[in-house]
């Protein structure tokens, strides 16, 4: 298999810190892969290197066969990112931004024109596309950011928190937008703090924390690191007087009420977890039950906060 990225124990100091601590993956060319974490766990630093934005302390990264060291230029022309806040010019209106971020890819100019104007209307910047970008609000910037990307067909797509300030209709369009562009072969690397995204989206998941490995797989495989967990949504015609109560004396990985609705994650067998949920249903009108297995938020919560520190690297089968 030839792949679109291959790193090789790499590493990112900023003094004594260990942002990257000998961080080794591989991606599929036309996949969606996702690399998450909490924050601090090297992500950004990772996609940094990767988009030649930052040198590595150690280690090795490549980008189709092109080292991002020793080949940048290379690299450069083969990539498109929404790394950082700068990734626009905030003095040239929306429509100029795309436009000469075309140009920069070498588009012609009736190509450039054509995909800018579907992209303001995909984007939904028809309001804003002749306004400077500094004049825009933070959510309006990174739609301008994220909808450069769509300009140029570059094999690699790198994307940081790609749905920061967006609405949920336009974060929708813009995944679906995504699942067609991996179809065609595009690669694409994302980080998220919405997991959700990254349940939906990716195909290939490596979690990091502390700039190191902690799992590795698609979501099936991920899952079977948090096998015995369950997530149970109860809705109630009125959330029960004093509940909140009851929850602190359950063994539940987290607890959410929202109006009616609680949500319970718990760590038990299926058995004993049926009890709890009957003794919280008893003497109660429950309009609404469900019972599912782990999520990727189970995953993630249980590798990067509850585990202790010297036992969370779990690999999953890659």
């Amino acid at each position: 298999m030839t792949f679109a990225l291959e790193v090789q124990n790499l590493v990112k100091c900023f003094g004594r810190v260990r942002a990257v601590d000998d961080l080794s993956f591989s991606v599929a060319r036309g996949s969606i892969f996702g690399l998450l974490g909490p924050n601090g766990a090297g992500k950004s630093t990772t996609l940094k290197i990767l988009t030649t934005l930052s040198r590595p302390t150690g280690g090795s990264a490549s980008v189709l066969g092109f080292d991002v060291v020793k080949k940048p230029l290379e690299v450069r022309r083969r990539i498109a990112s929404v790394i950082q806040e700068t990734a626009v010019d905030l003095l040239l209106s929306v429509r100029d931004n795309l436009l000469t971020f075309a140009r920069f890819h070498q588009l012609e100019r009736a190509t450039a024109e054509r995909r800018a104007a579907e992209m303001i209307e995909r984007f939904r910047l028809a309001d804003e596309a002749g306004r400077k970008v500094q004049d825009l609000s933070g959510g309006f910037r990174r739609r301008v950011q994220v909808a450069k990307t769509f300009m140029v067909e570059t094999p690699v797509l790198f994307l940081d928190e790609f749905s920061t300030g967006m609405d949920p209709l336009l974060k929708r369009e813009v995944m679906t937008m995504l699942r067609e562009e991996a179809r065609r072969g595009r690669t694409i690397v994302l980080t998220t703090q919405i997991l959700s995204e990254a349940e939906e989206l990716c195909e290939d998941i490596l979690i990091v924390d502390h700039g190191r490995q902690v799992a590795r797989g698609d979501l099936s495989t991920l899952k079977l690191l948090s096998q015995g967990v369950y997530e149970v949504s109860m809705t109630f015609d009125s959330m029960p007087a004093g509940i909140e109560s009851e929850l602190q004396n359950l063994p539940t990985l987290r607890a959410r009420i929202e109006n009616n609705t609680l949500d319970l994650a718990f760590k038990s067998p299926e058995g004993h977890v049926l009890e709890l949920v009957s003794s919280l249903a008893r003497n109660r009108r429950v309009l609404r039950l469900e019972m599912n297995g782990a999520t990727l938020e189970d995953v993630f919560l249980e590798l990067t906060e509850t585990a202790p520190a010297a036992g969370r690297r779990k690999e999953a089968a890659e």
